[in-house]
């Protein structure tokens, strides 16, 4: 079964862009099991997004994983470990997937995911 790891922007897409996360997965992927690095839920706490006390919300919906590695460092930390997809939009986070050779699903067209090639 795939793995995904989602980061903090991954967590807000649902209530920032009105994105089903779990239907998109689905049909990208199939069944599939969501990990969230547990030091996302202390930037999320941290946010001034008005979303973020939701979307910390909808992290608890999935598996809370804790991390040696805080920030984006936690993502790549997670996506290596369980050879996993990454579900972001952060530029830079994506370019330091790309060089790790880690799988990225990102937003397409501003209303879904799609895998970046």
């Amino acid at each position: 079964m795939p793995v995904v790891v989602l980061d903090t922007n991954a967590l807000l897409l649902p209530f920032e862009r009105s994105i089903n996360l779990d239907a998109q997965l689905r049909s990208l992927l199939g069944n599939c099991e969501v990990l969230v690095p547990g030091p996302l839920i202390g930037e999320l706490k941290r946010s001034p997004s008005k979303h973020a006390r939701a979307a910390i919300g909808l992290a608890f919906h999935y598996k809370v994983v804790d991390t040696e590695a805080t920030g984006d460092q936690s993502v790549i930390e997670l996506a290596e470990k369980h050879d996993a997809y990454v579900v972001t939009n952060d530029r830079a986070l994506i370019g330091r997937l790309r060089e790790r050779r880690i799988k990225v699903i990102l937003l397409r067209g501003g209303s879904h995911l799609g895998f970046d090639f």
